[in-house]
């Protein structure tokens, strides 16, 4: 296995002195989110300008909170349903497998049709819409973040692409 550490620091030797500041700093984030390897992701940020940050950062969230938040003792212990089934001999773990299996369905429909942009729905009125970066001021950058629903998997925080959702 060959060092990174040389070809990253060829790469931002090449870069002009904004480029190779927002690489630097790219990198720190990625590194305070606990991204091993962010290298591609910050490439493809400076060099293309995709806002790969923000994209990370939303579907990271959404894993931790709409499907993974599922796996707390409690979560299933707020819906009537759920409880019913347990007292009826329904396998906890079963149960949480599948609401978070539905969680990330409805993540992931919910995403894809914020992809469409509008293009296709089902209303029939010619109206859209766009995903889009902002700064820390909460206004848009102009970026959009685009293809969300094509990376949820990827995002999966433990790693396993959302293997043990079907398991």
């Amino acid at each position: 296995m060959s060092d990174p550490q040389p070809a990253w620091q060829q790469w931002l030797n090449s870069l002009d002195l904004p480029q190779k500041a927002a690489a630097e700093s790219l990198r720190a984030q990625f590194s305070t989110l606990g991204v091993a390897d962010p290298v591609d992701l910050i490439k493809s940020e400076v060099m293309e300008d995709l806002p790969q940050l923000a994209r990370f950062v939303l579907l990271r969230s959404l894993w931790r909170g709409a499907i993974d938040g599922w796996s707390e003792s409690v979560s299933l212990d707020q819906l009537s349903a759920a409880q019913r089934l347990l007292a009826a001999g329904a396998d906890r773990e079963d149960l949480v497998r599948l609401v978070r299996a539905v969680a990330y369905e409805a993540v992931f429909a919910t995403l894809d049709e914020l992809d469409a942009g509008g293009a296709v729905n089902v209303s029939g009125v010619e109206a859209g819409w766009v995903v889009m970066e902002s700064g820390e001021d909460g206004s848009p950058t102009g970026r959009a973040l685009s293809g969300l629903h094509e990376d949820l998997l990827t995002m999966d925080p433990s790693g396993r692409d959302g293997a043990d959702l079907w398991e």
